[in-house]
């Protein structure tokens, strides 16, 4: 059975949005995590909606958190959990995204993955396993799964934005170039950038290039201010 996943939501009433932005929170967070990042966004993505689920367990690393899979050498959990918990969360955020498109009343091609950390790494695997190609994937702060399975395992190849803060001290900046280097090979189009000065987090330069890859993605207009 599939797991429900707790939803903030931003924009747009239900069924009357013209695109829509999913943000996957990292490791120990929550949907409402990375929902704020709506408030600066929404001026400039008109007719877009912002949900933000809640991974489908509770985070043993971070109690009053989720995550989407365990991670060993953070919460001492077998190899083989993380493994199984991953391959049930993407289950799980698979069937979501089908009852959000249902809900929303959208195609695929009107939808951005935006991850942060783990939530990058579900990004980065679920988006081209789908068979219908989503608008774009945003990626920051996280690394790609499995990058020998992607070639073979790809369904469809949307466009990728990467970004990374150069003094990341959880996930390290290095991932950002394996990622992009598998991700290439593999067919992706593929953009890049690093956040000078940056932890693990997401910089306003960051969030400006995001915004820039969404909008183009999604055919929104630029606007000034």
């Amino acid at each position: 059975m599939t797991r429900v996943l707790t939803t903030d939501r931003r924009g747009p009433a239900e069924g009357a949005a013209q695109s829509l932005v999913v943000f996957l929170h990292g490791y120990g967070a929550n949907g409402a995590d990375l929902l704020g990042l709506a408030d600066p966004l929404m001026p400039h993505m008109p007719g877009t909606a912002f949900i933000a689920p809640d991974a489908p367990e509770s985070c043993a690393g971070a109690p009053f958190g989720y995550q989407w899979f365990p991670i060993p050498w953070i919460d001492g959990s077998t190899e083989e959990a993380s493994e199984a918990g991953m391959l049930r969360a993407v289950d799980d955020l698979n069937a979501y995204l089908d009852e959000v498109l249902e809900a929303e009343r959208l195609t695929p091609d009107r939808m951005i993955l935006f991850g942060f950390s783990q939530g990058t790494m579900m990004s980065l695997h679920v988006g081209p396993r789908r068979p219908d190609e989503v608008a774009g994937i945003v990626g920051f702060s996280g690394r790609l799964l499995r990058p020998e399975m992607l070639t073979e395992e790809a369904l469809s190849r949307p466009p990728v934005l990467l970004v990374h803060g150069d003094q990341d001290d959880v996930v390290p900046v290095q991932s950002l170039p394996e990622a992009g280097e598998a991700l290439s090979e593999a067919g992706f189009e593929v953009y890049a950038h690093v956040m000078k000065g940056t932890a693990h987090g997401i910089a306003p330069d960051g969030l400006s290039v995001a915004l820039a890859f969404m909008q183009e993605r999604l055919g929104i207009a630029r606007r000034d201010g």
